[in-house]
């Protein structure tokens, strides 16, 4: 199969897996919003590592993704995760997807569809050398630290922070495939232990800044999760690792206007009050199936 067919393949299934996890984390994070050890209710809830667990399958599939296509490629189609939390999130409210979500979803496919036609391109074989890492790393650091500051109120600064740590988590994901695949060196170079370290550390810390912004409902925190996510791994896609856009001026005229409409189909989505959240009458239970029916005396109450 192509490289760039299967690159996107698994980006859909991937987006399909990051969908079902953010309702689910949304339906616990809205349940223990008013706790004030919410973090040790989370860790002693089934239903949230679950998610954790989606979360985690959905990530592999992404890992291949970037095995065989660019950032600038794989990491747009993760705004199909809003677009498939839309009728999930409909479903489980037991009505119909509105014409404003039709709409937006609408204008994020086609736009990810011009997309799609510029950032088509062969698998990466380019890599972040150690130093490189290490910069984005510290400035992203101070970028989150700085976003979800004590005292800050949880919402779109936390959505923010988490697309940042997801979106740098995926630049170096594709780091550690390229190299640790790369047979003219060594498995476990000094560059792939590191790295992969960084990679660990901002996949967690991106997991559980969403779980906080997902307090405040899904909508809008989950469209800033999938706006800032591809443009903070675009970038280092572009300026490290000399990802190219197809077409020339025209291509770049076409991929600028493609992104400019999804991300407009995506704040429509947010606009409809239904989108914004999931019915609150509906158990993480009914849509994580594979949750024990037993829980633990700690555990949250759903």
């Amino acid at each position: 199969m192509n490289a760039t067919l299967l690159a996107v393949a698994l980006s859909l299934v991937s987006a399909a897996a990051y969908a079902t996890a953010a309702v689910a984390q949304e339906r616990l994070a809205s349940r223990i919003a008013d706790s004030g050890n919410g973090g040790l209710r989370l860790l002693a809830s089934g239903p949230w590592w679950s998610s954790v667990g989606l979360n985690a399958s959905a990530a592999l599939l992404h890992v291949a993704a970037l095995k065989y296509g660019p950032l600038t490629l794989v990491q747009p189609l993760g705004a199909l995760t809003l677009v498939a939390a839309v009728p999930l999130g409909a479903r489980l409210a037991g009505r119909r997807v509105t014409r404003l979500e039709w709409r937006g979803t609408g204008l994020t496919l086609i736009g990810l569809g011009a997309l799609l036609l510029t950032s088509s391109g062969p698998a990466p074989d380019d890599t972040l050398k150690l130093p490189e890492a290490l910069s984005v790393a510290g400035v992203t650091m101070a970028a989150i630290g700085v976003l979800s500051r004590p005292g800050t109120r949880p919402g779109l600064r936390h959505a923010t922070a988490s697309g940042f740590a997801s979106g740098v988590a995926s630049a170096l994901t594709q780091t550690v495939t390229v190299a640790a695949t790369d047979r003219s060196g060594p498995l476990l170079s000094p560059q792939v232990i590191v790295v992969t370290l960084l990679v660990a550390a901002f996949a967690v810390s991106g997991l559980f800044l969403s779980q906080t912004a997902y307090r405040g409902g899904l909508g809008a925190p989950l469209a800033v999760v999938t706006l800032a996510n591809p443009l903070a791994a675009a970038a280092i896609g572009v300026t490290l690792l000399g990802e190219r856009l197809q077409g020339g001026a025209a291509g770049l005229l076409l991929a600028a206007g493609g992104g400019a409409l999804a991300a407009y189909g995506v704040v429509v989505l947010t606009r409809s009050p239904q989108a914004a959240e999931v019915t609150p009458h509906m158990p993480a239970e009914d849509f994580l199936p594979s949750i024990p029916a037993q829980a633990e005396p700690s555990a949250v109450k759903l």
